[in-house]
């Protein structure tokens, strides 16, 4: 994954109109569970519930993003996915928009779009509806799994411009009855067709007028279990452990502070490295001029083209250092000031 997605743990969201377009495509029970495991923020999930009544719940790793789903209503564990266990067959609606990553485990060799449906998968009801947003090329991945155990098959891409992005694609499916059993040419045949569509360039994306509708179940309740480590419980409590605070003395030694006057004044250099050291780091300054300074040392690399009398280019690469300077200042302005620039917010 790239760094941008690690920091949003892999959470990239389905846009809020293609929710829209999906909801047009169900028809909903008049009591129903509905379960999205990888809840985010809960805006694309709840729009796919607007106006509906359903016992609505989530998982959501992210205690920020779990806590803006419960503000939406919806009954959130904040948890790994992984963590959590359900009474197999108890949702009506699996919404499952997964992590775009590979697992991270002694194996590393699974995809997580596999490794989220095979965990969750068994949770939906016979007859229960499948939304499954992923990348069109791991389709391929999960052909099989649902082949076996997912009838009325439908794949649609996305279209909205954040889905383009991403090569966002919706599987539509019903879950099968626990005896029905297909065939080995049937499962053949289903896999190479949605190994297929993973590789397809164009195929029907999904509009806004239905042309195909799901009836979603009705079913009870159902009550999410955590079995992981409650890990933000662990942290909040971590200070007032006698063991942590043994271990912090050696662990986290405290800041030595600065003081006094040098004997000779300071030079360029000297004050250069008092900076990229941290040691000139800190609070400065009265009233709208108070503000925060950290010094940091940043790598550039310069590029430039040298021609040869026979035509030859010669390209060359020069690496520096320069000092970068972050300002933030009370009224919440900020500034960054390297010897190449000088940015303002």
């Amino acid at each position: 994954m790239r760094p941008h997605g690690k920091t949003k743990l892999g959470f990239f969201p389905l846009p809020v109109p293609e929710a829209t377009r999906l909801k047009n495509c169900l028809v909903f029970a008049s009591e129903f569970s509905a379960l999205d495991p990888c809840v985010g923020d809960g805006l694309a999930f709840m729009r796919l519930l607007h106006g509906v009544t359903a016992h609505c719940y989530g998982v959501e790793i992210d205690a920020n993003r779990a806590e803006q789903a419960r503000a939406l209503g919806i009954e959130t564990l904040q948890a790994n996915t992984m963590d959590v266990r359900c009474p197999p067959e108890a949702v009506s609606l699996l919404y499952l928009n997964p992590p775009y990553d590979w697992e991270s485990g002694e194996s590393n060799n699974q995809r997580l779009e596999l490794v989220f449906l095979e965990h969750t998968y068994r949770w939906l009801k016979a007859g229960g509806v499948l939304i499954f947003v992923i990348q069109q090329p791991r389709l391929a991945k999960c052909a099989r799994l649902l082949s076996e155990y997912f009838t009325d098959l439908r794949v649609f891409r996305l279209t909205e411009s954040a889905s383009l992005q991403y090569n966002q694609i919706v599987v539509l499916a019903t879950r099968r009855k626990r005896h029905s059993r297909v065939t080995d040419a049937v499962l053949l045949d289903g896999v190479r067709y949605l190994e297929g569509l993973g590789t397809k360039s164009e195929f029907e994306p999904l509009g806004d007028t239905a042309e195909v509708r799901y009836e979603v179940p009705d079913s009870e309740p159902v009550v999410l279990t955590h079995m992981g480590i409650p890990l933000d419980e662990v942290e909040d409590l971590l200070l007032e452990s006698a063991a942590y605070r043994q271990a912090g003395r050696v662990l986290l030694p405290k800041l030595n502070d600065v003081k006094g006057r040098p004997l000779t004044p300071l030079h360029g250099g000297h004050v250069g490295l008092l900076c990229t050291a941290g040691m000139l780091n800190g609070v400065f300054g009265e009233g709208e001029d108070r503000h925060i300074a950290h010094w940091r040392s940043v790598k550039f690399t310069d590029h430039w083209e040298e021609q040869e009398e026979d035509g030859t280019k010669i390209l060359h690469d020069r690496e520096r250092f320069s000092h970068e300077l972050t300002l933030v200042f009370a009224n919440g302005k900020t500034q960054i000031l390297t010897h190449e620039k000088k940015e303002a917010e």
